[in-house]
């Protein structure tokens, strides 16, 4: 089993939970975040003051699935959340060694 966590654009969360629905995976944790990459944040300007903003928002969402899963679920993601520019986000797979589902006590894949 593999956790994948997705750091992406605010605007761009309809878009990939539309995609993850669409190849069948509907269930998702989400969560606001901040933070920021390579870029250090953004230069704005109001009312003519220039200011950088370090700390940009960002949501995170995470989904745990099979590992013949993986490919499918990333290309989705990354098919909506791409857009081209500086800031898209970064996608992390990572290895679960256990899920077990709370009401029924059930482990592994079947918990999924």
């Amino acid at each position: 089993m593999k956790k994948i966590e997705a750091i992406i654009r605010p605007e761009k969360l309809t878009a990939v939970r539309q995609a993850l629905e669409k190849v069948g995976f509907p269930g998702l944790n989400v969560t606001e975040v901040e933070g920021h990459g390579k870029q250090k944040g953004v230069v704005q300007q109001w009312r003519g003051d220039k200011y950088r903003v370090t700390m940009l928002p960002k949501v995170r969402v995470e989904i745990v699935v099979s590992d013949k899963d993986v490919k499918k679920i990333v290309q989705a993601i990354q098919d909506a959340a791409k857009t081209g520019s500086v800031g898209d986000g970064k996608i992390f797979v990572s290895t679960v060694d256990e899920v077990i589902r709370i009401r029924t006590s059930e482990m592994g894949e079947a918990a999924l």
